[in-house]
């Protein structure tokens, strides 16, 4: 599980570091990071597409959300019995907080009428 991860999120990363230090052309130098290898790249894309350059970054910004929530679903699904005891871990923990809560803002509420009374 955890090479898949590597393999999935480590050309994502590389893909869009690319993608914003050549759009804000922060090429440190080489030309691979410069604003023309971008509109280059992006122009050759669109052509063999044949669709308008500017259209493809959102493009494949929708497609990388999906196939990372395929891979959510995909690591929620491999541990879903660790997920539901969570679950039912903070349920209960959440109802034991909703009883106990009315009891611990009455107390909270009576020592601050004795401070007031006292201090009066």
């Amino acid at each position: 599980m955890r090479s898949f991860l590597i393999f999935w999120a480590g050309p994502l990363s590389f893909l869009w570091g690319w993608y914003f230090l050549s759009y804000y052309d922060l090429s440190m130098g080489m030309y691979f990071f410069s604003r023309e290898m971008h509109d280059l790249v992006f122009t050759i894309y669109g052509n063999i597409l044949g669709i308008a350059p500017d259209s493809i970054p959102p493009l494949v910004a929708r497609a990388c959300i999906v196939d990372t929530g395929l891979v959510l679903c995909l690591i929620a699904f491999r541990r879903r019995k660790q997920i539901i005891a969570w679950v039912k871990v903070f349920r209960a923990n959440r109802a034991a907080a909703a009883r106990t809560k009315p009891a611990a803002a009455a107390n909270a509420a009576l020592a601050y009428s004795k401070e007031l009374s006292s201090a009066s």
